[in-house]
C-alpha cells in the first residue's frame, strides 16, 4: 500500500511516523477482508479520536492499533465478512473508565471463550479509573492494558446484546439487538469500599445475563 509522505515539517513527528506503519501492518493482517483504503480511514479516525483525550501521547500508536483492529473486526462481523463464533456483548457507559470496563472484564472472566466482549463510552476519558483497576485486581482480573474507547456504529452493529449504563440516548437503537439498561452507580470519585459494592453488583448482573444466554 502506498501512503503519501508529507514534506512539511509540521506534519512530521509521532503521527507522521506511526500512522502509515499501523495502516501497513493492519492492511497486511486483514488482507482479503478489508481494502487498504478502508483500513486507512479507520486508523486515521481512531488516531484522531484517541489523540483528543489521550494523556500519554507515547501510548497513542499501540492504542490506535488496538482500537482500529477492534473496529475493523466489528465492521467485518456486522456485514458478514468475518463470521461470529460466539455471542457479542457490548457494555456502554459515559466515560468507558469504570462501569462498562468492569462489566466487560467480568463477563470475559466468567465466560472465557464462550462470549466476546467489547466496551465503549459515549464521551470517553483518557484513562481507566485507578480504583476500578484496584477493585478488579482483587478478583484476579487485570485491567492495566485496557483503555477508554469511543462508541462507534460498527461495534453496535456487531453486538448481539447491548448493555447501557448512564449514557442516555447516545447509543443508537438498531433492530434485532437485545438492549438492557442497568441502573448502576458511577464509581468516579468513590472510595474503594464503594467501588467494591459496584463491582459486586455488576458481577451479579453479568452472571444473570450470562445464565440467561445459556453461557
Amino acid at each position: 500500500m502506498s501512503v503519501p509522505t508529507p514534506d512539511a515539517p509540521a506534519q512530521r513527528g509521532p503521527r507522521h511516523e506511526a500512522v502509515p506503519k499501523i495502516i501497513e501492518d493492519l492492511s497486511y493482517a486483514l488482507d482479503g477482508t478489508f481494502t487498504a483504503e478502508e483500513v486507512r480511514e479507520v486508523v486515521e479516525a481512531s488516531w484522531s479520536e484517541l489523540a483528543a483525550v489521550s494523556r500519554i501521547p507515547t501510548y497513542l500508536p499501540v492504542l490506535t492499533s488496538r482500537l482500529a483492529r477492534q473496529r475493523l473486526t466489528a465492521a467485518g462481523q456486522a456485514d458478514g465478512r468475518i463470521v461470529k463464533t460466539v455471542p457479542e456483548l457490548l457494555f456502554v457507559c459515559v466515560h468507558n473508565a469504570g462501569r462498562s470496563q468492569m462489566a466487560a472484564a467480568l463477563a470475559a472472566h466468567l465466560a472465557p471463550g464462550r462470549v466476546h466482549v467489547r466496551s465503549a463510552g459515549s464521551a470517553p476519558t483518557g484513562e481507566i479509573n485507578s480504583v476500578v483497576v484496584e477493585a478488579l485486581a482483587e478478583r484476579g482480573i487485570d485491567l492495566r492494558e485496557v483503555f477508554p474507547k469511543p462508541l462507534s456504529d460498527d461495534v453496535v452493529r456487531a453486538a448481539d446484546v447491548i448493555v447501557t449504563m448512564g449514557c442516555g440516548d447516545s447509543c443508537p437503537v438498531l433492530p434485532g439487538k437485545r438492549y438492557e439498561d442497568w441502573d448502576v452507580a458511577d464509581p468516579a470519585g468513590q472510595p474503594i469500599e464503594v467501588v467494591r459494592d459496584i463491582r459486586d453488583e455488576l458481577q451479579a448482573r453479568v452472571t444473570t445475563l450470562l445464565r440467561d444466554l445459556a453461557l
